[in-house]
């Protein structure tokens, strides 16, 4: 057992001269394992071991677990074990680990705790291989968490009440709470056993850090990859702000939504009716055009029961009927038979877009025979598909003003004069009695389906066109998944499959969000965005608008003006922020305040060697990193990464504070010790 210990290097390297064994000092380095050996064969060093050895005391029939494991944190504590680990390596070749930021506004449970020992064990070994491993905790600081936190405590319910009480009001109250658990993490993180520095840690919300994430954006900016655009997005309406499509894909839940088939009477004749399904009636008012596959096989129906006329693709005819007698055939066509008819619409609230096509049937190949009647309704600012239609027929033009009458809360506009003010779900129903007492229903149900909700407010997004600044991503689609193939992933299967596969259809990237606490993008314009100036550091606002600043926050910046080129007057920033996962993916150059700082170091030790998290973050912060270090140089931002699975409740579910159907860790850990959580 002794030559195993000493093959370890669990034995201390003493100096040459003769001195007392220290006994605890000798416990430390039995304990750790952070100590490099004497040689093999050093007679004083034999002695040692054999008074070491005889400090080994027998085991005792009954081990409180729990207490052994505080003993040995007393001892770390004291002799600063992981401090002095890293001093002793400094000049051993790097090992570069990076840390994904966690929010501290919650916290730490099963999933950060499974993450968090993969973190510890790699870079662990690492270590004890010969290298040096900086290891530095990082905290996630901007973005919804915070402040919807802070929504629900000051009842924020939309930017009218922030803008009456103020951005810098507004923001103090962000900040206040942005390490509130902070010191939980830290006693947590640290009972578990895991040796990382909080103490030289990193922060989005330190200026260093923000300044690194304009530098990373500007890059962009100056190789084109960054424009403004209107695009249906998913948005929530608890937060008012668009998220990204992996943000919208990170919460599905099964809901009942209202299951609704309406008539659109044709102008050629009335007595005929087109019938489109939707499961989103409080889309109906803002109708614009109905679409039809051009391939797919239509009919002319007579409903027996009623002497109605419709008009439906054959392949779906059992969304109406329950069996051949309920109904007559006509007549058959191809869809592409429709193309161009005319209906009369639902509602009267934007006739004028007649003038630009509108109320006319569509033809487009995304129309399906699984699901509805064959024949889709198009609101073209609420359906990612309706719009690219409607923009492909001249319905709508990208720059023309939206047909989108719901604010930012998800509330109809004084445009829709019958249901203004109403929140759009609660409008459904409102909606169905109004188009029932018109005779525009034919039937109406619920329908269960898998439905994106907001990861952070639970509440159901909608789809919404909204105007965002975009990092482009669809052009480097090959490069991504050159760069994902030079990484080694454990388990293999996710780098080809789950991440490969969400690789292959990856989008333009929405890095924008209206919203507050979050680092601003530094795009100063004019009001017809005709002249747009993108500033990269401190010292180039500095030059370009006389101001010196030491914060990057909107309150510090908005204000600012930068004089026109062009004789525009004076630019004003732009008032969207980051999206926070735009911060996380530049991480690796943020925390290091890349190129201001570092420079040399970065680039010796980039890309990472070793990161892990869960699986959720292969649309997440796995993504953006790699996003990112393509655009910037071409090349993945690790070598290698370790993906976890979820950990789920007893019952399979998904652990939630509310339903509270998980232990608290900590009890866990107090209870059975770290070593047997971990």
């Amino acid at each position: 057992m002794v030559s195993d210990w000493w093959r370890a290097g669990f034995l201390p390297l003493w100096s040459a001269a003769e001195e007392p064994v220290d006994e605890t000092l000798c416990t430390v380095s039995v304990v750790c394992g952070w100590l490099p050996c004497a040689p093999l064969g050093d007679a004083r060093s034999h002695r040692h071991l054999h008074r070491l050895y005889r400090m080994v005391q027998p085991v005792p029939e009954t081990i409180n677990f729990p207490a052994e494991e505080e003993q040995i944190l007393k001892i770390w504590k004291q002799y600063e074990c992981f401090q002095e680990s890293l001093k002793q390596a400094k000049n051993r070749p790097r090992y570069t680990f990076y840390d994904g930021p966690p929010f501290a506004t919650g916290l730490p449970h099963y999933g950060h705790i499974l993450a968090g020992t993969i973190k510890d064990i790699v870079t662990r070994f690492a270590h004890q291989s010969g290298f040096s491993v900086e290891r530095r905790f990082g905290w996630d600081c901007h973005g919804l968490p915070v402040e919807y936190e802070i929504d629900k405590t000051l009842g924020i319910k939309g930017p009218e009440d922030v803008a009456t009480m103020g951005i810098a009001e507004y923001n103090r109250h962000c900040r206040g709470i942005v390490m509130r658990y902070s010191s939980e993490w830290e006693s947590a993180v640290t009972r578990l056993g895991r040796w990382i520095d909080f103490k030289n840690d990193y922060k989005t919300l330190y200026p260093s850090f923000m300044e690194s994430v304009w530098w990373v954006f500007k890059q962009l900016y100056d190789k084109g990859l960054v424009y403004r655009g209107v695009k249906v997005m998913p948005f929530s309406t608890a937060c008012n702000t668009p998220l990204s499509n992996f943000e919208s894909h990170q919460n599905y839940k099964d809901v009942q939504d209202p299951s609704v088939i309406v008539t659109f009477p044709l102008e050629e004749d009335e007595s005929v009716s087109l019938v489109a399904w939707t499961t989103t009636p409080w889309t109906l008012p803002s109708n614009l055009a109905v679409c039809v596959s051009p391939e797919y096989q239509y009919v002319k129906i007579k409903d027996n029961s009623t002497g109605n006329l419709y008009i439906m693709m054959e392949a779906r005819l059992e969304a109406l009927f329950k069996s051949d007698s309920e109904y007559t055939v006509l007549d058959r066509f191809k869809g592409a038979a429709l193309k161009g008819k005319k209906y009369r619409p639902l509602f009267d609230y934007f006739s004028k877009c007649k003038e630009t096509g509108a109320f006319t049937v569509l033809v487009d190949n995304y129309v399906k025979e699984e699901e509805g009647t064959g024949v889709v309704h198009q609101a073209p600012y609420f359906g990612a598909d309706d719009f690219r239609v409607c923009v492909d027929y001249g319905i709508i033009q990208k720059d023309s003003t939206p047909v989108c009458p719901v604010d930012a809360s998800g509330c109809f506009t004084a445009e829709v004069k019958d249901f203004a003010g109403l929140y759009v779900k609660d409008a459904d129903k409102h909606i169905l009695k109004y188009l029932k007492e018109k005779g525009r229903v034919v039937h109406s149900s619920t329908y269960k389906h898998n439905y994106p909700f907001c990861w952070r407010s639970e509440t159901p997004l909608i789809y919404k066109a909204v105007p965002s600044w975009f990092v482009r991503v669809e052009h480097m689609v090959d490069k991504l998944l050159e760069n994902n193939d030079k990484c080694y992933w454990v388990p293999e299967f996710v780098r080809e499959k789950r991440f490969g596969n969400w690789l292959k259809d990856a989008r333009d990237w929405a890095i924008s969000r209206n919203r507050y606490w979050g680092t601003p993008i530094p795009l100063w314009v004019s009001e017809d965005f005709e002249e747009v100036v993108c500033v990269g550091s401190v010292a180039e606002l500095e030059e370009l608008s006389g101001i010196q600043v030491e914060d990057l926050h909107r309150e510090s910046v908005d204000n600012i003006t930068i004089p026109s080129n062009c004789g525009k007057g004076v630019l004003k920033r732009v008032s969207e922020v980051f999206d926070c996962w735009f911060e996380s993916g530049s991480m690796p150059y943020a925390q290091v305040h890349y190129p201001f700082e570092n420079k040399r170091e970065f680039e010796d030790t980039f890309p990472a060697d070793f990161i892990a998290e869960g699986i959720d973050q292969t649309r997440g912060w796995f993504y953006t990193l790699l996003v990112l270090s393509t655009a910037l140089f071409g090349k993945p931002p690790f070598r290698n990464v370790i993906v976890n699975g979820l950990v789920l409740a007893s019952d399979g579910q998904k652990m939630s504070k509310r339903k509270k159907n998980y232990p608290d860790p900590m009890h866990v850990v107090n209870s059975y010790g770290a070593d047997a959580l971990r």
